[in-house]
């Protein structure tokens, strides 16, 4: 079942890039239903915190009417930053799922483990490495065409 979903965000992180935006994608899901889909929007919008999981926990909250997501698995196609870190914990998502860690800006396993530091009340479930290669791929794409 991650495997679905996380090829839907990987569908979100292609409408980044065509956007001329780093190519990551997220989807929030509640009982196997697709509550909300996000892709980065800080070069269209010109504003920092744009991220894809933020838009994405953003229209989840609207759309349960809860800030409350215990219930509820984000997939993200590129490990999360510290602030979507934050954010995830803030609205206590219940499990993440990303694709491909992020060794220079991810704050759940690569720089920190703010998610599983047990000093947090919070400790969602965390997956990775699904659709990693798809991922990877899209990533080192995008970051070619920015240098040529």
């Amino acid at each position: 079942m991650d495997e679905k979903y996380m090829k839907i965000a990987l569908e979100e992180a292609k409408v980044s890039y065509r956007n001329g935006d780093v190519p990551v994608g997220a989807v929030v899901v509640c009982d196997n239903k697709i509550i909300s889909t996000a892709h980065n929007q800080k070069e269209e919008n010109k504003n920092a915190v744009m991220h894809a999981e933020i838009i994405a926990i953003s229209k989840a909250c609207e759309e349960l009417k809860t800030w409350h997501l215990e219930n509820c698995t984000i997939y993200v196609t590129l490990e999360p930053c510290l602030m979507c870190a934050g954010a995830m914990i803030q609205s206590r998502i219940g499990k993440l799922v990303y694709a491909t860690s992020n060794e220079k800006f991810g704050y759940v396993e690569s720089i920190s483990n703010v998610l599983n530091n047990k000093n947090n009340n919070h400790h969602p479930v965390i997956v990775t490495n699904i659709c990693q290669e798809e991922s990877q791929k899209l990533l080192k794409s995008f970051f070619k065409d920015k240098r040529n």
